[in-house]
């Protein structure tokens, strides 16, 4: 479990690090590797705070939502920045375009949208691409390995 959290970490945590000055489970891993057709995108996001809570509550639905019902994500992991508790960063990988395509017509991303939609002061869609694949399936397959 600890090889998990240090995969996130460099995906998620990382990026907060390196860009300061901005102001910007096992089951959630489905594949086992990485391919150049998946979607892969990190989403920055503040909510004002007097939604927090129920930000943090419609985050860990559709996670666990998507992740349950949906073969196409791979990977929907949202996280709380440490030093702002309204910065979050939302860890996307989608088996294809048409697996994206296909999430955001659910209705149960549609609902979180239209919770969440007074809720968010700024959203910023970061499509991003693994520098080495590779090394990428391989730490999906550990992940995959770890019990």
């Amino acid at each position: 479990m600890f090889k998990y959290f240090i995969i996130i970490y460099l995906m998620v945590v990382l990026p907060f690090t390196i860009n300061a000055e901005e102001n910007v489970g096992q089951d959630m891993i489905r594949n086992d590797s990485i391919n150049m057709e998946q979607v892969i995108r990190i989403a920055d996001i503040e909510v004002y705070p007097e939604y927090l809570s129920d930000f943090l509550k419609a985050a860990k639905e559709i996670a666990a939502t998507s992740i349950r019902e949906e073969a196409g994500v791979v990977c929907l992991f949202p996280c709380q920045e440490k030093g702002d508790s309204t910065r979050f960063r939302i860890v996307e990988i989608y088996a294809s375009q048409a697996a994206y395509q296909h999430h955001i017509q659910t209705s149960h991303f549609l609902l979180y949208k239209q919770k969440t939609l007074k809720m968010v002061r700024t959203l910023k869609l970061n499509d991003v691409t693994p520098l080495n694949v590779e090394d990428m399936t391989i730490l999906f397959k550990r992940v995959k390995g770890i019990k």
